[in-house]
């Protein structure tokens, strides 16, 4: 009898204390429309918790881009420790929402999508013979992001960067204005630094870009390199070349290697 009293007991305490949580918030919120809430305007997905995908999750939230954000990850304890780190520092952004989840139910509704995930390169493997098991992967994920996100434009980070947002741009079936790769942005911003670091200038101060292939064949384009205007292949027309006695094409080779 005792046991059957004690227990009610226990139930009518928790009866009451949600009786008062919802009284506190009542009073303290009163809705001004009824019905479902609108769906986010500005959501931003990223796939992928790793370096990368955290980097890139913390740079679109300083920069005040979104008005939801939502993580996916097939590591679970990974992506909780994650969202909840970024929720925990919410107190310094404006971004009101973010998710996380391996169910990409999580991701509806995304303007954009930022593709991440994906296995690492192994030492002395080039980016090309990551193809066939990141092509797998991508053939799990792309589905899922299009079911839930059908008007979205894909940003593929993934490497090998080229191949994949090929194949992005055919397992989603979206318009190609709307699968956009990285491309060769890193490489251009790596050669920057490099060129710049040993002019002894700020990167910011050095013009110049890398195109073609993110990776082993890219191009540096040493025709239009420049500090301030001045044009350096003017002040050395060997600078790039095999005749170069500076040697500064060893710069795009740093820029492959790192």
């Amino acid at each position: 009898m005792m046991m059957v009293v004690k227990s009610l007991t226990q139930l009518s305490n928790e009866k009451v204390g949600r009786v008062i949580m919802a009284s506190v918030m009542e009073k303290l919120i009163t809705p001004l429309a009824s019905g479902p809430a609108e769906p986010p305007r500005n959501k931003v997905t990223i796939v992928g918790v790793g370096q990368v995908g955290m980097a890139c999750a913390v740079s679109i939230l300083l920069r005040e881009l979104t008005d939801e954000l939502a993580l996916v990850d097939v590591v679970e304890d990974r992506l909780k420790g994650e969202m909840l780190d970024l929720q925990h520092g919410s107190l310094f952004l404006k971004t009101p929402k973010i998710v996380a989840d391996k169910d990409y139910s999580v991701t509806a509704n995304s303007r954009i999508v930022v593709v991440t995930a994906g296995v690492r390169q192994q030492e002395g493997e080039s980016r090309l013979n990551l193809v066939q098991r990141n092509v797998n992967i991508f053939k799990h994920i792309i589905p899922q992001i299009v079911k839930y996100s059908p008007d979205c434009t894909l940003i593929v980070v993934s490497n090998p960067v080229d191949v994949l947002t090929y194949v992005t741009w055919k397992l989603s079936g979206l318009p190609k204005h709307r699968v956009i790769g990285s491309g060769t942005n890193l490489d251009s911003a790596r050669f920057r630094h490099i060129m710049a670091e040993k002019l002894g200038i700020h990167s910011s101060s050095f013009n110049g870009y890398i195109l073609g292939e993110h990776g082993d064949s890219s191009v540096p384009v040493w025709s239009g390199v420049n500090v301030a205007g001045v044009s350096l292949q003017k002040l050395n027309p060997d600078i790039g070349t095999d005749k170069d006695s500076e040697n500064w094409k060893e710069v795009h080779k740093m820029v492959v290697d790192r």
